[in-house]
């Protein structure tokens, strides 16, 4: 078996790890991207008006609201995606010849196969989970946010149907940008560094932060209209598309209005890329003795490749 496998392991297990330690500030870039009015006492101002009116009012479960489909989410994401860029990564490597790193527009070409085939796989658990984070209370349907992630999915799939699952995935394809530029950016940095030491995990820490910030800065609009059209809306206020969501947006709330949540969602996309990326390394050799251990593997394949 190939190291594909492993790769998925310890992807899906850094990013359990990474979105445990950073949800609070998921759930607060969320409720502050699908905020439309600042002007009600009840709207956050900010990062940290959000945290503490969260805490206020719903106590610290308002923070992890969400998190057993963020945490599945997540797994399935990362495993998807690590094994679709190594099997990609994989192919490249054999036409040049071992040892030979990829380049940038193969690096690029392997991100955005590999993310499309994540968003296709995962966008309905995103859409339940974004239902789940945003909700206060009791939404506009009068569902009890009691509820869990299979009520959720299932009130979604009998009121909307597939497409309602399905909602924001224009944007979330668009999207795929974010990991193609997160990526390449990782392993070319990555490349260029190992060439003159041994990388430690306070270095992959930082390679994840410094390339999860360049992309999160350049594709935070369209994250922003994802979790709108996510969201269950009036008709009058549902974005037919993703250009109609930019210009309802800019028109209503300016510019600014693209950016919401930008500082609290830049926090967390960093600090979650940034741990993922270390916890990955970390776990990878796990993974390949857990498939060793299981027979998926032979002994003597073990190791990084």
């Amino acid at each position: 078996m190939s190291d594909n496998v492993a790769h998925a392991l310890s992807g899906a297990g850094g990013g359990i790890v990474s979105m445990a330690l950073t949800y609070p500030l998921v759930s607060i870039s969320s409720r502050l991207q699908v905020q439309k009015s600042d002007q009600s006492k009840d709207a956050y101002k900010n990062t940290m008006d959000a945290f503490f009116k969260i805490l206020k009012s719903e106590g610290p479960k308002g923070l992890y609201s969400g998190l057993s489909s963020g945490v599945f989410g997540i797994a399935i994401t990362n495993g998807v995606y690590y094994y679709c860029y190594e099997a990609v990564k994989s192919i490249f490597e054999k036409t040049k010849g071992k040892g030979k790193p990829m380049s940038t527009p193969e690096s690029m070409l392997a991100g955005a196969l590999a993310g499309c085939a994540v968003v296709l796989a995962t966008h309905p658990i995103w859409t339940v989970n974004t239902r789940l984070t945003v909700r206060k209370g009791v939404d506009e349907e009068g569902q009890s946010k009691k509820s869990n992630a299979f009520a959720v999915g299932a009130s979604i799939l009998k009121k909307e149907g597939l497409a309602g699952l399905y909602s924001g995935v224009g944007a979330a394809l668009v999207l795929v940008i974010n990991p193609i530029i997160q990526y390449t950016a990782f392993e070319q940095i990555k490349n260029k560094i190992s060439k003159m030491k041994t990388l430690s995990n306070l270095d992959f820490f930082l390679l994840g932060a410094i390339s999860k910030l360049c992309a999160t800065a350049i594709t935070y609009p369209y994250i922003v209209i994802k979790s709108r059209m996510q969201v269950s809306q009036k008709k009058e206020e549902r974005y037919t598309s993703i250009w109609d969501g930019f210009q309802k947006i800019i028109a209503s709330e300016g510019i600014a209005g693209l950016y919401k949540g930008i500082s609290s969602k830049i926090v967390q996309s960093v600090l979650t890329a940034a741990f993922l990326f270390m916890a990955k390394e970390a776990l990878f050799d796990w993974a390949v003795w857990v498939l060793v251990l299981a027979g998926a593997r032979k002994a003597r394949l073990a190791g990084k490749s």
